[in-house]
């Protein structure tokens, strides 16, 4: 096992700075994502991990040794890629073994490790396939097989799952994981998919734009976002955002959310705020907003009236968008506790589980 540390790490093709001053270190057996939409700079700061794209400035270590200009044969290092990239007219087990054969590994050692990969990965029955003959979880399996026999340091997984359907992608997920929990190597992994980064990850690294935002454990990561860009990405549906005001209301601190002349709603304040903060953003994720059924609102819970304009069941839960004020926002309510369209509700909100942000720097507050 090897740790990893990315310091000051930046990326510049031509005049566009892909990523700019890149810090984070990942321990010795530890599993950390990185994600971020489309073009943020993950799969490029993969790629110079891997020795595949050089670095502008900045240094990458790994097992405290810098490997800014060592070659990826010498990285000690195995990728798996997001199509697979295996040779369609070999085997799996001539797939498996070929980069063992090019490094002329002993033949009796070679089927030790095809031996080993296989019972891991539960693919001995498909080692004399080809991979047409395969499915799309086969093939991902083939690919993490190839990339185990190495026994390298450090693993890096490039999109992997994006390519097969949504119940093979949630199995694999499941398979990578207790992969990692056998093998116990230190390991990035890249995705766009905040679902797979929260399940998977020791620690998520959001980047945007090239620049790190936050990173972290998933729980702080989804409950404390650094700011509104982290907190809108992460969790489906994303975060509401409410524009808002700090009042006060019988001498405790409120937030007054925008009305028709009046305001649509005050809910008490739980995070400490400075004082000179006035106008604020209130984020509230819709798990955090219950349906008021006449039970009396709980301490630390705030209330507000919604009105019901679009419904969309999901099985278990039902999705509810509302309308406060002037404002849309969407609420995930229980399946036996739905409101009809058109139909005006109270709503009960969680303010502890409730984010502040700056409205000009888009920062948490408190």
């Amino acid at each position: 096992m090897a740790s990893l540390v990315i310091r000051d790490l930046s990326k510049r093709f031509g005049s566009v700075e892909v990523l700019k001053n890149v810090n984070l270190e990942a321990n010795a057996g530890e599993f950390i994502a990185l994600v971020g939409p489309s073009g943020c700079g993950k799969s490029t700061l993969l790629a110079m991990l891997a020795g595949l794209e050089s670095v502008t400035s900045g240094r990458i270590e790994i097992g405290g040794r810098i490997v800014n200009d060592v070659a990826p044969k010498d990285r000690d290092i195995a990728m798996v890629f997001q199509s697979y990239a295996l040779y369609p007219t070999m085997t799996v087990r001539e797939n498996i073994t070929f980069g063992m054969e090019s490094r002329r590994v002993p033949k009796a050692e070679q089927n030790e490790a095809v031996a080993r990969v296989a019972s891991l990965l539960q693919i001995g029955e498909l080692l004399g396939r080809r991979p047409a003959q395969l499915s799309g979880g086969q093939r991902q399996r083939v690919a993490m097989g190839r990339a185990l026999v190495r026994d390298p340091a450090l693993f890096l997984f490039d999109e992997p799952l994006s390519n097969l359907d949504a119940k093979l992608r949630v199995e694999m997920r499941t398979e990578i994981k207790k992969l990692h929990q056998r093998v116990k190597k230190t390991t990035i992994y890249v995705t766009h998919d905040q679902v797979e980064a929260m399940t998977l990850a020791s620690r998520v690294a959001v980047l945007h734009k090239g620049v790190l935002q936050q990173f972290d454990r998933p729980r702080v990561v989804y409950d404390r976002p650094a700011n509104r860009f982290v907190a809108g990405f992460m969790g489906s549906p994303s975060m509401n955002f409410i524009p808002g005001e700090l009042v006060e209301e019988g001498g405790k601190p409120c937030i007054a959310l925008p009305g028709n002349g009046s305001p649509a709603a005050v809910l008490p304040l739980a995070t400490s705020v400075t004082n000179s903060a006035r106008k604020i953003v209130l984020g509230v994720r819709p798990e955090h907003m219950v349906r008021d059924t006449g039970g009396g609102t709980k301490p630390g819970y705030g209330r507000m009236d919604a009105t019901v304009e679009v419904v969309e069941p999901t099985g278990a839960e039902t999705m509810v968008v509302m309308r406060v004020g002037a404002q849309e926002i969407t609420a995930r309510f229980e399946a036996d506790s739905v409101p009809a369209v058109g139909e005006k509700v109270r709503v009960n909100v969680d303010m502890n589980k409730a984010c502040l942000f700056d409205p000009d720097s888009e920062k948490l507050l408190g």
